[in-house]
């Protein structure tokens, strides 16, 4: 739109010729910042277009085949491309199109959010959700197709829950898809004391088994630490190896007192919700407002509205 010079279908300045561009750098530069200062439901890491378009060497002509699924949609974008391209539509036209059905997508997700919310609760005095039902509705969350990040708010909703009883504070968490060589973390989920911004105990979250490999990766951060941490903590969905559980416990004095344990996520959960049972209920309402509050990349749509169904079933059950 700003330069109508450039070939709309080139968006990568390997392709070399002179109206090919960066499509990179307007992400990076324009859109990037445009989509997360108005909350839109787009990729925020790739928010024009994912590198199946932007990494491409060939002019994205119409028939161009992309691998991406929904296959559909990666020709409706090519189609779209050359729409403009051959000046069916105006880049400004398209431009204005593409954040007005943003907007729409947008208003269709809350107001899908806010009924389901409604759906839940509503009687004060009904007896809440014992530990264990708590337990198995966040596991059947876990188990849904796109939870990668679930654990990190497992943790950080139980340490919200309880910071009052406990004197600590939950650090801002990162975004899902930054490396913490980028972002400067410690782990996923950082636990300061009140009032300090010293860590004192760090999460890092594993949706695999974790390994030797991972455990001494977690060595070189505590030493890159400017400060001094007294537990490294992974949580993982998967089994436990004992030899490298074993591996963590030789590894404390040679650390100089910081332990490095490994938790399985519903084990860490079961225990907290029985050490906090009064807890129980505001642990749930944290980690509702921790999924709700994620961008769409950490956490999809139907992650959120799994969430919000499931609670409302297991309240019906149990009332």
């Amino acid at each position: 739109m700003h330069n109508p010079n450039l070939d709309i279908r080139k968006p990568y300045t390997e392709i070399g010729d002179p109206d090919s561009y960066s499509g990179r750098t307007i992400d990076e530069q324009y859109i990037e910042d445009f989509v997360l200062d108005r909350d839109l439901p787009a990729n925020q890491t790739t928010a024009w277009l994912t590198p199946a378009f932007r990494t491409n060497s060939e002019t994205l002509e119409r028939g161009t085949e992309l691998t991406g699924t929904p296959a559909k949609l990666y020709k409706s974008v090519i189609d779209l491309l050359n729409d403009v391209y051959e000046g069916k539509i105006s880049a400004s036209e398209l431009l204005v199109e593409t954040f007005r059905q943003q907007l729409l997508l947008k208003r269709e997700q809350q107001n899908r959010l806010e009924q389901l919310k409604e759906e839940i609760g509503g009687e004060e005095d009904k007896i809440p959700l014992s530990s264990e039902e708590i337990v198995t509705l966040v596991n059947q969350h876990l188990e849904s197709p796109h939870s990668s990040r679930l654990p990190v708010l497992v943790v950080a909703a139980a340490y919200r829950a309880a910071e009052s009883n406990l004197g600590t504070e939950v650090r801002s968490l990162y975004s899902h898809n930054a490396p913490d060589v980028q972002t400067g973390a410690l782990g996923d989920v950082e636990i300061t004391v009140e009032n300090s911004s010293e860590i004192v105990t760090c999460y890092e979250m594993k949706y695999k088994e974790v390994t030797e490999g991972d455990v001494r990766t977690a060595v070189k951060k505590i030493g890159r630490y400017d400060g001094r941490i007294d537990n490294y903590i992974f949580i993982t969905t998967e089994d436990i190896d004992e030899d490298v559980r074993d591996y963590m416990k030789s590894l404390y004095r040679e650390l100089g007192g910081v332990e490095i344990a490994i938790l399985d996520c519903i084990g860490f959960l079961r225990h907290f919700l029985h050490l906090f049972h009064r807890l129980r209920n505001d642990f749930l309402d944290e980690y509702q407002e921790l999924v709700l509050a994620q961008p769409d990349n950490d956490v999809p749509q139907p992650l959120k509205e799994a969430f919000l169904s499931l609670r409302r079933n297991a309240e019906e059950i149990s009332s």
